[in-house]
């Protein structure tokens, strides 16, 4: 039975990455969290840039199509959008399971409003970036829909080479900003900001005229430009880009679409903004993952993948790729990891019933591999693990391998193990005598 086997490979594992002195003084490491990316809604980011004083269209969010239809009615406008709210692009040549093509409607009727509302809240609406079965839509939006006479680009990002934040415009708005970059240089403008000073009001006015506001739009762009700023360092933003930053036949400014990317690293002082987090579009495996601060991420292999570092599992996914293997995820441990933490994602490693064997690479740089180890071994004899299991721990000078699996039968990892590791490094438990298992 593999359970037995698997347990004495453990024993030799733990027992071989307690007796390094190297490994045992890591166990001091720098605590490195890994944290998934927050992506909020386009209503959730335009909120936030409304509570803030900065201009955008008037709207509101839905959950049935009874709530659009009298959101249509109270904004009273001459020609409303309605748009799908998911987290993914391409929405507007989307397709829903309802059969209603695009995610995004314009109409001058408030009663088609709730019509088109009734064929997207519930169902699946399937775009260029969501799974082939779409992603379903629980909420819309609906806004007043404004004419937009010119578009121009606007960004605040924190830049490293110059060591804060750094305000970037364009006065060729409302496309791909890389292609203006790559096409005509000469109209990409930049003015770096003192983080410690602030934003001043010739940066603002000089960026404002820059992207061709003049006369009064130029001290209404300027206003707007220093508000998106302290709306940036608020939130603990690391990029805000609004494309199109936009200006109406009205004369107004406005903030027609917005991205905001946050710090992470900052949740413990945002949790209003980190509480908006909508899980419901991630697949359940990957939200227990993060309730554990784990980075997983679903693939359609059959090779588990067990790594600490997000560069070392891409370069395993590309290893078991050049061995004719497919991983069945992405798993990063980065660093600072428990016992707990890797126990838990054996547990999740062994739900995917694709999973037809693991392999473990561990570089010790940045974790202690004893706790790794004893997570294993933890796993393991809890689990009671059924498939085989190849483990590979490095702490910069030793390399220590165990394989549960015996050379002599096929494993689907071997051969990238063997690829990973000299012979002479290797260490195959082999099956116990029938005797032993039962003495043991």
């Amino acid at each position: 039975m593999a359970a037995p086997v698997v347990a004495q490979a453990w024993k030799l594992l733990r027992d071989l990455a307690l007796r390094s002195p190297l490994l045992a003084a890591r166990s001091q490491v720098v605590q490195l969290t890994p944290r998934r990316w927050l992506n909020l809604h386009e209503y959730q980011s335009k909120k936030l840039m409304s509570d803030n004083g900065v201009k955008v269209q008037r709207f509101f969010v839905a959950d049935t199509d009874n709530e659009a239809l009298e959101a249509a009615k109270r904004l009273n406008a001459k020609e409303i959008v309605l748009k799908a709210q998911i987290l993914a692009g391409g929405r507007g040549k989307g397709v829903f399971s309802s059969g209603l093509k695009g995610g995004v409607h314009l109409t001058r009727d408030p009663k088609v409003v709730g019509q088109l509302a009734k064929q997207m809240i519930g169902y699946n609406l399937a775009t260029k970036q969501t799974p082939k079965e779409g992603v379903k839509v629980n909420k819309v939006m609906v806004a007043e829909a404004l004419d937009i006479s010119r578009e121009t680009y606007l960004a605040i990002l924190m830049d490293r080479s110059c060591n804060g934040p750094v305000l970037v415009g364009s006065p060729q708005g409302g496309v791909d900003i890389e292609e203006v970059a790559a096409s005509n240089p000469e109209l990409i403008f930049k003015e770096q900001i003192d983080i410690i000073e602030g934003i001043k009001d010739s940066q603002a006015q000089r960026m404002a005229e820059n992207l061709g506001f003049f006369g009064p739009l130029k001290n209404q762009a300027a206003d707007q430009i220093k508000k998106l700023y302290n709306l940036f360092l608020k939130i603990d933003a690391t990029q805000v880009e609004v494309n199109p930053f936009g200006e109406t036949p009205e004369g107004q400014v406005v903030c027609f679409d917005a991205k905001i990317n946050f710090d992470d690293n900052a949740e413990f002082r945002q949790k209003d903004i980190f509480a908006m987090d909508d899980k419901s579009e991630n697949e359940p495996i990957e939200n227990e993952a993060a309730k554990y601060d784990l980075k997983y991420i679903g693939l359609d292999g059959n090779i588990a993948c067990f790594v600490n570092g997000a560069g070392l599992a891409m370069a395993t996914c590309d290893i078991i790729f050049l061995n004719g293997g497919k991983p069945a995820n992405f798993l990063d441990l980065g660093g600072g990891v428990k016992e707990s933490q890797v126990y838990q994602a054996f547990k999740l490693l062994t739900a995917d019933p694709k999973v037809e064997a693991i392999l473990v690479n561990i570089f010790g740089g940045i974790v202690n591999c004893a706790i790794i180890a004893n997570g294993i071994t933890r796993a393991c004899r809890e689990l009671e693990l059924k498939v085989p299991l190849v483990v590979r721990l490095e702490d910069g000078i030793n390399i220590m391998v165990v394989c549960s699996h015996p050379p002599s039968k096929p494993c689907p990892c071997l051969l990238v193990a063997q690829n990973l590791i000299p012979p002479s490094q290797r260490t195959f438990l082999l099956p116990p005598a029938k005797a032993q298992d039962n003495q043991s």
